[in-house]
């Protein structure tokens, strides 16, 4: 893994702390401390995938000018940039569209086409990780959508840790809930969702890559069928 040399604004010790004392504690107190503490430089990564909807919902009753941010690789379902007006048109959200710094025609010019069927992490290199880079650069902290119950990989987070990747806190709020929980608070608060969710699509990301989940699989085995790989890059 790629680290940057930033040095994080919070100490590894008091970041473990504060891990440990905001442990079990609801989404909504965790989101509150990390606007409170951050702002302004704190950011909310949204792929407008069922957490990050659910992020989203939060985050805005609590500050609604929060900075929010979307990976836009050119690559998304129609579905997804649908949930996306139906957001902006219910939240008039601080929303901030990231590209990459290479178009689809630029990249298979320079690198051939339909790069992600034959090297799927040089595409998401360039058109996730290199984007989200930039972006975090500005940024002190950012809050992702990530739950241990979604992958092996994803098991150890804590809902405050130091994101050596990128040299800055990162926040997941709901490390610690499941499925039922997130379904729960969607019904609840009727947040808008991607349709692709109820089609067999728990994990969702650039079209290409991304296929439904058969019964008994792994969330995330939809990801990048075929190939070892199972995470894009910005997790780690």
């Amino acid at each position: 893994m790629e680290h940057v040399t930033r040095v994080p604004v919070m100490s590894p010790e008091e970041v473990r702390a504060w891990a440990e004392g905001l442990e079990g504690c609801p989404p909504e107190e965790i989101l509150e401390w990390a606007l409170e503490r951050f702002s302004p430089r704190i950011a909310l990564a949204c792929s407008f995938g069922v957490e990050d909807v659910v992020l989203l919902d939060m985050a805005t009753r609590i500050l609604p000018h929060v900075q929010i941010f979307y990976l836009d690789t050119g690559l998304l379902f129609p579905e997804t940039y649908e949930v996306r007006d139906r957001v902006v048109d219910r939240y008039r959200p601080n929303l901030r569209r990231v590209t990459p710094q290479l178009d689809l025609r630029q990249q298979a010019v320079e690198y051939g086409e339909a790069l992600w069927t034959r090297d799927p992490n040089t595409c998401c290199r360039l058109r996730k990780v290199e984007p989200l880079r930039d972006v975090l650069a500005e940024q002190d902290a950012w809050v992702t959508g990530i739950r241990r119950e979604q992958s092996p990989t994803r098991a150890g987070a804590k809902v405050v840790e130091v994101d050596r990747k990128f040299g800055l806190i990162k926040v997941n709020p709901l490390a610690g809930w499941d499925s039922r929980q997130v379904w729960n608070y969607v019904h609840t608060h009727e947040v808008p969702y991607n349709s692709l969710h109820d089609r067999g699509y728990p994990s969702i990301g650039c079209a290409p890559c991304t296929r439904p989940v058969r019964p008994g699989e792994d969330p995330r085995a939809g990801r990048w069928a075929g190939f070892d790989k199972t995470e894009c890059g910005l997790h780690g």
